[in-house]
């Protein structure tokens, strides 16, 4: 009984080891992507199957880094390094072109903007340097009346002070 259930257990092994070989080779034949888990579900079989028998892992890591054998019409056949390096291109000329980009968005904006202040009115005068003049006699205009505000506001302050005194004086007196 115990060789029976071996020879059937076998058997089976076979079977689905045969399963593995013919969906590898269709793929391959197909052109389709190979993988693991690919082949294992075009197998019928699990992934563990496959991780349990070494060599079949061993052919379709093979066949996954190996060209196509047949290709679409007119075509030259694509390994997966090529299609990585392919990858790894149009991931620089996209890493340029954002770069590109963002400063093409800058120089608009710049662009936008001195256009926007200049029509709208609210850029330099055209006589800034009179404008300028003027500011600086009206901040020296400005320190002069403080100046004298302060030396009037000392003058009111002594003549408070005097007047406070002759009104004493006076009170005293009667």
């Amino acid at each position: 009984m115990t060789t029976a259930m071996n020879d059937g257990r076998k058997s089976g092994t076979d079977r689905r080891r045969q399963r593995v070989t013919n969906a590898l080779t269709t793929a391959a034949r197909n052109g389709s992507a190979i993988t693991v888990s690919g082949i294992a579900r075009q197998a019928g079989v699990d992934r563990t199957f496959l991780y349990r028998h070494r060599d079949l892992l061993a052919l379709i890591h093979t066949a996954e880094r190996e060209p196509a054998t047949q290709t679409p019409a007119g075509s030259a056949p694509v390994s997966r390094a090529s299609l990585q390096a392919d990858l790894a291109n149009a991931q620089a000329r996209n890493t340029r072109l954002v770069g590109r980009i963002q400063q093409l968005e800058k120089r608009l904006s710049v662009a936008l903007g001195e256009q926007v202040w200049r029509e709208s009115g609210l850029g330099a005068p055209a006589d800034a340097e009179e404008h300028q003049r003027t500011i600086t006699r009206l901040e020296q205009q400005t320190v002069d009346l403080k100046a004298a505000l302060e030396e009037r506001e000392a003058e009111l302050g002594a003549a408070r002070e005097a007047n406070r005194q002759l009104t004493r004086a006076l009170n005293q007196r009667e």
